[in-house]
């Protein structure tokens, strides 16, 4: 891969040449007025816009009108990101942040750079009533006469691709556009002691944060962006129609993507590094239906699935012992599913392994059991450790009773067990994380939220206080919840969960 943003290459590079522009040497692209003339002529017109609206565009509108409600009277800045270096001069993949992502709707790759205003205005003119108006600033398409065109690796057309006119992205978002090159004068408009305060999503954006700084008085603007961040990830707590729809296909593309593993699990078996082949089939799956994977797979098999986050995956993978596979689609909205399942290798579990699972699969089903309207998100959690409790008491594992186990001031199950049950889930794996505690872990459940069910059991090989026979099995077992009007439905229940099921489910797909 090359890659070049400067248009000029000296025929004789010296030591006095600035490293910046040094990468540029090997492209050995002419610099002359003649290529200059003779790059940006002679292209067609371009085809007519495509361009339609987004069936996210009503629901984040309705989204950015709850978060105006919040913020009469000061400027919402939330940027999309910039592109991050992966190695020298070339770049991560772009993805845009989610809090940009669930007020815009824009999904994929779209939309480096860009940041989203909600300005304020008064007397309830904003958009739809509301206490802002949305400006969505943007790169727009550079035309074919210019040097951008053919020269710039990160941006030209010629490199990367067209990106959307002002006019397409206006269409598909239904939010007003202007060029980029405007923003500064727009953040800085009425801004000062008595005037208007400026806030933005902080971590996001370093380019954007440096801007506001300098507009802006800083007395309190630390805390009113962590309040803004806060809000943001508070909006996602309970998912809207459009999002549920979402989350029902990360699911569905996440469990074709399992099925897809199972049928690989010989070809695993037969590689020195099994795992990757386990990975390497559901990253390639999620390319192909998704946009991505929505954060690392883990294939953890035998001792390594006692590592609740191995993403090393460059283990063997042998018949009689478990693989445990962690992994999600991420699909072109950036919405995520977050499925585990714990799989034994050949098909078939062993007496142990089938206990252990069982043990888990029950944790699992308490706290299924509780997930529903007026529940606190932490009593899913307390469900599925009393069962925990209860059976390595029953296994002789505690060094006291279940009971006294599950008080606050002893714990003694946790040390198999030491991560949370559930976490919120949709545009983030981890999602509305900047929440605060008393509508997070002690927030009151409500039909639309939709978060993991993944309690574990994780027995490592050198741990001296469990019998041999359960030293390096790692089971753990997740589905991803809604929660309705009387309950709760499993989103990934087609996905085998029963022992019984798991190896039938296994046998067809192998046979």
């Amino acid at each position: 891969m090359t890659s070049d943003t400067t248009p000029d290459t000296p025929e004789t590079p010296t030591s006095e040449q600035p490293l910046a522009d040094r990468g540029s040497n090997r492209s050995q692209r002419p610099g002359s007025a003649e290529f200059l003339r003779f790059v940006t002529s002679g292209w067609a017109e371009r085809p007519a816009s495509t361009a339609t609206r987004s069936p996210a565009a009503d629901h984040t509108a309705a989204r950015r009108s709850a978060l105006s409600a919040k913020f009469p009277g000061e400027r919402l800045v939330v940027p999309a990101g910039a592109f991050k270096v992966r190695s020298n001069d070339t770049d991560y993949r772009f993805r845009p942040h989610s809090a940009f992502a669930h007020l815009t709707g824009l999904g994929m790759e779209q939309e480096p750079d860009a940041v989203l205003v909600l300005h304020p205005v008064e007397d309830g003119t904003g958009d739809d009533g509301s206490a802002h108006h949305a400006v969505l600033y943007l790169r727009p398409l550079a035309g074919r006469d210019t040097e951008e065109f053919f020269s710039d690796s990160r941006y030209g057309e010629f490199w990367v691709g067209a990106r959307p006119t002002l006019e397409d992205m206006e269409t598909t978002t239904g939010i007003r556009t202007a060029h980029l090159d405007d923003l500064r004068d727009a953040l800085a408009k009425d801004v000062g002691a008595d005037g208007v305060q400026l806030l933005v999503v902080p971590d996001v954006d370093e380019a954007v944060e440096a801007v506001i700084e300098e507009i802006r008085a800083a007395e309190a603007s630390g805390e009113r962006d962590t309040a803004l961040a806060e809000s943001l990830s508070e909006l996602r707590l309970v998912k809207d129609a459009y999002e549920v729809e979402q989350m029902r296909l990360a699911v569905d593309t996440t469990i074709e993507g399992f099925e897809k593993i199972v049928r690989a699990l010989p070809a695993a078996q037969a590689h020195a590094r099994g795992e990757r082949v386990i990975e390497g089939t559901f990253i390639g799956h999620a390319r192909q239906e998704g946009n991505a994977v929505g954060y690392e797979t883990i294939a953890a098999a035998g001792e390594h699935a006692t590592t609740l986050h191995w993403i090393d995956n460059d283990g063997p993978v042998r018949s009689g012992e478990l693989v445990l596979v962690d992994a999600g689609v991420e699909i072109d909205s950036l919405y995520t599913a977050d499925v585990t399942r714990t799989l034994p290798v050949d098909g078939t579990f062993t007496e142990v392994q089938r206990r252990v699972y069982q043990a888990v699969l029950d944790a699992a089903d308490a706290a299924f059991a509780v997930a529903k309207p007026g529940t606190k998100f932490r009593d899913v959690h307390a469900a599925a450790m009393e069962v925990i409790a209860a059976r390595l008491d029953e296994w002789g594992l505690l060094p006291v009773s279940a009971e006294q186990s599950l008080l606050p001031e002893n714990q003694h199950h946790r040390r198999w067990m030491v991560h949370g049950t559930s976490h919120h889930l949709g545009l983030d794996v981890h999602d509305c994380a900047q929440a605060r505690a008393e509508l997070y872990l002690d927030g009151i459940l409500e039909p639309g939220m939709v978060f993991t069910i993944e309690p574990g059991l994780y027995f490592k090989s050198d741990d001296l206080l469990v019998p041999e026979e359960y030293r390096g099995i790692g089971v753990r077992i997740e589905d991803d919840v809604l929660v309705t009007a009387d309950g709760n439905e499993n989103l990934s229940a087609a996905l085998p969960r029963d022992p019984d099921a798991v190896e039938a489910w296994m046998a067809r797909l192998l046979a």
